[in-house]
């Protein structure tokens, strides 16, 4: 290779170093990616050969590298993955948890509404989902993993691959009381919804009101005694109850 393309020069100048190897570094981060894409992309055309280096973990997931690779598509070069290090992964494959089908979230978004409306639209999906997450924010996003999608089984992956790396299991509030000091970049795997679609369906409406619950059967086209008697069994109540209510409407 003729270039190396960094996350963070400093730290892979340490690796290369080590190595022994001397090659130019060139600073390729999150906030320079579209920019220095351009500029690869042109020396590669001029016939240079570059590697592309993220800090830790694998370039492209959750760092940089998705915008070059893109570029090099439409450009028709040629992309080599080199298998590495890839946070996600090794923590799944070390949870203890279902590795059959699972959902990558990667970091969730800062802003509080936007964080909440993306727990709620994952909330029901039964299939692992995989977060990363900074130490600074550990225990205030397991508060909200807690509070949006249930107290579940967990495990916290720390360090994967380093020195201090560490594996914490059990629900997320048995987790929050393990935790002591909060270092290191951490992977969250969350076990998936484990209730079946009959009962996802149950709990989606009867969080509606009950006018919006008894519109939901009318626009199937059922009649008023029978949209009270599911009404009633699917809030696990008397259909009195309900009948009474719609009475007084």
């Amino acid at each position: 290779m003729d270039i190396i393309a960094a996350e963070d020069t400093r730290h892979t100048l340490k690796l290369l170093n080590h190595l022994k190897i001397t090659k130019p570094l060139v600073s390729y981060y999150k906030q320079t990616e579209k920019n220095k894409s351009d500029i690869l992309i042109k020396k590669i055309k001029e016939g240079k050969s570059i590697a592309l280096v993220s800090d830790a973990g694998t370039p492209a997931i959750s760092d940089p590298g998705e915008e070059i690779v893109k570029e090099a598509i439409k450009n028709n070069i040629k992309i080599i993955p080199i298998p590495g290090a890839c946070a996600a992964i090794n923590a799944i494959i070390s949870s203890g948890i279902s590795t059959k089908e699972f959902l990558f979230i990667g970091f969730l978004p800062v802003n509080k509404k936007q964080k909440t409306e993306k727990l709620q639209e994952i909330k029901n999906i039964n299939k692992t989902i995989i977060f990363y997450e900074a130490p600074h924010k550990l225990k205030n996003t397991l508060e909200e993993l807690k509070n949006n999608l249930g107290d579940r089984y967990i495990c916290l992956a720390k360090e994967i691959s380093k020195i201090h790396e560490e594996f914490i299991r059990g629900t997320i509030s048995e987790c929050l009381e393990k935790l002591q000091e909060i270092k290191g970049e951490f992977v969250i795997i969350v076990e998936g919804n484990k209730k079946n679609i009959q009962e996802q369906k149950k709990d989606i409406l009867n969080n509606l009101t009950l006018e919006e619950h008894f519109e939901y059967y009318k626009n199937q086209n059922y009649e008023k005694k029978e949209i009270i008697k599911m009404i009633a069994k699917d809030r696990n109540t008397n259909k009195n109850e309900i009948y009474q209510y719609f009475i007084k409407e």
